[in-house]
């Protein structure tokens, strides 16, 4: 079903192609412009989105062997990632069912058994509590009932999503709306993570809206991309999740532009049908490349500690291995699209936030050439505005 709906798209973009036409919108959109630095605005997007939906927090291949483990801040909520000696994917809150302290240091490592740093209280693979220093001077406990805090967590198409809330009711893969039967046509699950760097941005959502908004490209990124690369988009969507790919832009392989139109769609190679952004809400995009070898530059978006600050954690990833002058490539492109997003996307998106914090500009539009940047903040506000059991039902 898929990759019937792959097909599907890359017909309808072809024959956009040979038109001439994109997909427009009904109609213009304003957005009002304190949106991006309300603090109150703000705190809600944290708190009812980025610590009650299913958030990226890493990818398979990171934790690809039994013990191996991550742990990391996310908006505020120390998480520890690991997978088990059973080679499944478990997410907790890094925090010591006794007094609370971060069982390991942020960073990855492999372990069979946790012990806090703080009294040496002993957790396994499963979260479960297996040691207590001293237990007879501390007093009879149930250590069954003292497990560390797990988190919903889900390993689909070579992607690892956790919620932050422990007690959810919001089931993951239906969150997905069937998106990761179409990320899994990545084959993403054994990929090599070849490089990972982090870039301070603006505002989540101003540097979000460069994700979606193929608009800008010609403009922005004539001296990196070219003054040639088209500005229109189609957009597709699963639920919140959106594909943004030009009906226009000639497919690069290889480093050399290559003509498929006397191709049948059905004889396209899968790295062309791949092809454009594929973005999950509410902070993740993933767009291809081919330098040394097909890869995907992976960008995870998180908001900072105000509402002018984010950080983004970029994974290089590619399908295979590369040998010494591939890595060298490699190494390269990544550079190229570091500077891309920190001096031209982010670098932009600040002195933008600037400008809108002034509270002379009342709105900001969205033509009806971005209905990607349309929908992403209709969602942003439907989730806002749902009570857990209307978020529920958002996705049922």
């Amino acid at each position: 079903m898929s990759k019937s709906k792959l097909l599907e798209i890359a017909r309808n973009n072809k024959s956009h192609a040979e038109a001439g036409t994109m997909v427009l919108v009904d109609e213009i959109v304003k957005i009002p412009a304190k949106n991006y630095y309300d603090p109150d605005r703000w705190q809600k997007e944290v708190d009812l989105i980025f610590k009650r939906i299913p958030l990226v927090l890493s990818v398979s291949s990171e934790l690809p062997n039994p013990g191996d483990y991550k742990a990391m801040d996310v908006v505020g909520v120390p998480v520890l990632l690991l997978r088990d000696s059973d080679g499944e994917i478990k997410a907790f809150l890094n925090a010591c069912s006794h007094r609370g302290a971060a069982l390991v240091e942020n960073g990855n490592g492999n372990k069979k058994r946790f012990s806090c740093p703080y009294h040496a209280w002993t957790y396994n693979d499963k979260g479960s509590l297996i040691g207590i220093s001293s237990p007879h001077e501390f007093g009879e406990i149930d250590k069954s009932c003292h497990n560390l805090i797990a988190l919903p967590v889900l390993e689909k198409a070579g992607i690892i999503w956790a919620t932050l809330d422990p007690k959810s009711k919001l089931c993951i893969e239906k969150f997905l709306s069937g998106y990761d039967s179409m990320l899994e046509l990545f084959d993403l699950k054994n990929w090599h993570v070849h490089s990972q760097r982090t870039i301070k941005g603006p505002n989540w959502k101003v540097a979000y809206d460069g994700y979606l908004d193929l608009y800008h490209l010609p403009v922005l990124h004539s001296e990196t991309f070219g003054t040639d690369i088209s500005n229109q988009a189609n957009y597709y969507e699963w639920g919140p999740h959106q594909r943004v790919i030009s009906p226009y832009r000639s497919p690069d392989r290889n480093g050399k532009s290559e003509d498929f139109d006397e191709l049948l769609v059905e004889d396209w190679p899968m790295d062309v049908l791949m092809a454009g952004v594929w973005t999950i809400f509410p902070h993740v995009s993933i767009a291809s490349f081919n330098g040394g070898g097909r890869s995907i530059l992976l960008s995870q978006l998180m908001p900072g500690d105000n509402p002018e600050d984010s950080y983004t954690n970029q994974y290089y990833l590619m399908e295979k291995k590369p040998n010494k002058k591939q890595a060298e490539e490699a190494d390269k492109q990544f550079d190229l699209l570091e500077y891309v997003v920190r001096e031209e996307d982010y670098a932009t998106g600040l002195r933008l936030q600037k400008g809108l914090k002034t509270g002379m500009i009342d709105s900001v539009m969205f033509g009806r050439n971005e209905g990607g940047g349309q929908s992403f903040h209709a969602w942003v506000d439907k989730i806002l505005k749902a009570n857990d059991k209307d978020l529920i039902s958002l996705f049922g």
